[in-house]
């Protein structure tokens, strides 16, 4: 209306124009250096008002091969699990982390990022916690993050591991619980929360007529599209350290006749048959299509966690890191990971063996001499 009668039929021709040409395909990687440009381009080609678009429909990110090396981890931690009837995975995947150049430098940036109070008011940067958060979900691969965000357990002190992974206090948590609807529309005024938010509906899109509860099929394109809102306006993360029940920190108490709206966005989180398989399966050590007989019993277990683990006795740490209480065990040490399995170290005592057998010989020769 601004810019004259003739002006909308304009941008509908420059629209159809760039619509035929080879900018209607590009894709952008997540993460990539110039992220929020490549999505600038993006979303100007498919958020127009005469070309709208459901975010539900299609996001702007290349799909990612994912590899989950779970064999590597496994070795990783197999001399600290063995003779144990259980094992703790968040403390595994801790150590796994550790002896991971980038995992543990990344990881290592966002806590101390996350913890460290600023000069003035005492507080954490949050945007400099959230930036840190962002840039270690994208740089290091799934098969570390996914085993420190989605390790199983019911046990309180493992289960506040794992709720403590993103540092809650300063990334997700506040003194009041904002509009989810607000959350939402600051969400989408920001080229990289909108396109995290548009994977994460369209990856994570429930359907019960599906054999695992997930529109496509693929749990573990579910969880990455998830940990893609870690660092956003609308990071999620596990309410509670009792359950594995996820949400944003946002409430709809106060969201008056758009209600409904609020309810279906938060509902995705907290009602979603899809992200709750995929957490379960990811229990599991499965991301693969469940038969029907599975997926009934992943969708039964809403609640409930699939291993029962017990965390290891305290060991000696190889990598110092802060150390975050947590509100089941004020000795429950987070982030100093241990990589021993608890006995002495072999090369160690081996060590020691000549000197012990020199004394010896020395305390013989003196009692054969009469002292």
């Amino acid at each position: 209306m601004k810019l004259g009668p003739g002006a909308r039929s304009q941008c509908a021709n420059a629209v159809s124009a760039l619509l035929s040409s080879p900018l209607h395909g590009c894709q952008c990687k997540r993460g990539m250096k110039k992220e929020k440009n490549c999505l600038s381009i993006y979303w100007s080609l498919h958020q127009s008002v005469i070309h709208g678009l459901n975010l539900v429909e299609s996001y702007p990110y290349e799909a990612v091969e994912r590899d989950y090396d779970y064999v590597r981890l496994a070795s990783i931690t197999a001399d600290s699990d063995a003779g144990m009837v259980t094992v703790n995975r968040c403390l595994d995947a801790a150590k796994a982390c550790n002896v991971d150049d980038l995992c543990q430098k990344l990881r290592t940036e966002y806590v101390s990022a996350c913890i460290k109070p600023a000069a003035r008011s005492g507080l954490c940067n949050k945007a400099k916690c959230n930036k840190a958060l962002r840039r270690f979900f994208d740089r290091v691969p799934p098969d570390y993050t996914h085993e420190l965000l989605f390790c199983p357990c019911i046990d309180t002190a493992c289960a506040e591991r794992r709720r403590q992974t993103i540092v809650p206090g300063c990334s997700y948590e506040g003194l009041e619980k904002p509009s989810c609807l607000t959350q939402m529309r600051t969400c989408r005024t920001d080229y990289v929360c909108r396109s995290r938010l548009a994977q994460f509906q369209f990856d994570c899109q429930p359907a019960e007529s599906s054999a695992n509860g997930c529109k496509h099929g693929n749990y573990g394109d579910c969880l990455l599209a998830y940990t893609g809102l870690i660092g956003s306006s609308i990071t999620p993360n596990y309410v509670d350290n009792s359950t594995s029940s996820v949400a944003p920190w946002c409430s709809c108490s106060a969201s008056g006749n758009q209600r409904g709206e609020c309810t279906n966005f938060l509902e995705y989180f907290t009602n979603n048959i899809c992200l709750r398989n995929a957490l379960l399966a990811f229990g599991s050590r499965t991301d693969t299509l469940p038969t029907p007989s599975q997926s009934g019993q992943f969708s039964s277990a809403a609640g409930k966690e699939g291993y029962v683990t017990n965390p290891p006795p305290a060991t000696t740490q190889t990598v110092p890191e802060p150390v975050i209480p947590t509100q089941a065990s004020g000795n429950d040490r987070l982030w100093g990971d241990s990589t021993s399995d608890g006995f002495p170290n072999s090369a160690s005592t081996l060590g020691l063996l000549p000197l012990m057998v020199f004394t010896g010989f020395l305390l013989l020769s003196l009692l054969s001499n009469g002292h």
